[in-house]
């Protein structure tokens, strides 16, 4: 429980920790209208939010995948904090995962899939509550595992053939100043820096700044000041990343 507390208190820069006041309800945003009283008394959130620890901690034959599914609705349906149980709900699915060796590093961005088909990923958490019927709910979460891994995985490989290709102009064009630091500076982040360069490369703030001039002229970045500092934007690189689709966002209709 303590990992769950430390996600929330994370996400939200806050220590409340669990509900302990009543009162919280779930609303449709469009109407007003309440579609869910999560439970409201603090022993008995506490209580389930035990026995949803020991569930997940569970060393049955249950797939990983089935546990992430059922685990991420209890929490939602337990809605234990105050602000950010969606948010913490969607980093402890990752940590699950991790937790069962599915993944290596919590890096499968699982919340793009649910912001995009966001009307049935609550239609479905109630008809579930509703209807204990666990098959569709499932069926829409492996999905969504299914769809991101495939996108990511993609998303992987252009990453790594654009940075051959901006190594390969590099070295042909600026070849004074091509380092592998420069280059994994410039994919640290779709934006770059003269402190960052200064940092990474351990050059003086002139040299950073020249480099980046130079980068900035042979098109690797696009220099733009924000305030008082200039950015230098991975342009290729940050549209890569912005235009991430998953394939057919739509999961399976519920039976």
């Amino acid at each position: 429980l303590s990992t769950v507390l430390e996600v929330q208190a994370e996400v939200e820069q806050n220590k409340a920790g669990l509900r302990k006041l009543p009162g919280t309800v779930l609303k449709n945003q469009s109407t007003g209208t309440v579609v869910y009283e999560p439970p409201q008394d603090a022993q008995v959130i506490e209580k389930l939010m035990g026995q949803w620890v020991d569930f997940v901690h569970t060393d049955d034959e249950l797939d990983p995948l089935l546990r992430m599914a059922i685990a991420h609705h209890q929490f939602e349906s337990i809605h234990p904090f105050y602000d950010g149980n969606g948010r913490t709900g969607r980093i402890l699915n990752l940590l699950m995962l991790q937790r069962e060796g599915l993944l290596d590093l919590p890096v499968l961005y699982l919340s793009r899939y649910i912001t995009s088909t966001k009307s049935q990923y609550y239609q479905l958490l109630q008809s579930t509550r509703e209807t204990h019927n666990w098959v569709d709910w499932c069926v829409y979460i492996v999905t969504g595992v299914a769809k991101t891994a495939k996108s990511e995985i993609g998303l992987v490989k252009n990453l790594r053939a654009l940075m051959q290709t901006t190594k390969r102009r590099l070295r042909d064009e600026l070849p004074k100043i091509y380092s592998q630091d420069l280059l994994n500076n410039l994919f640290r982040h779709p934006y770059t820096k003269i402190e960052f360069v200064e940092r990474d490369l351990g050059v003086s703030r002139i040299t950073a700044a020249k480099h980046l001039d130079a980068l900035s002229a042979h098109g690797f970045v696009v220099k733009k000041k924000i305030g008082r500092s200039n950015f230098y934007i991975n342009s290729p690189l940050f549209e890569l990343l912005t235009t991430i689709s998953l394939e057919d966002e739509r999961s399976p209709n519920p039976r």
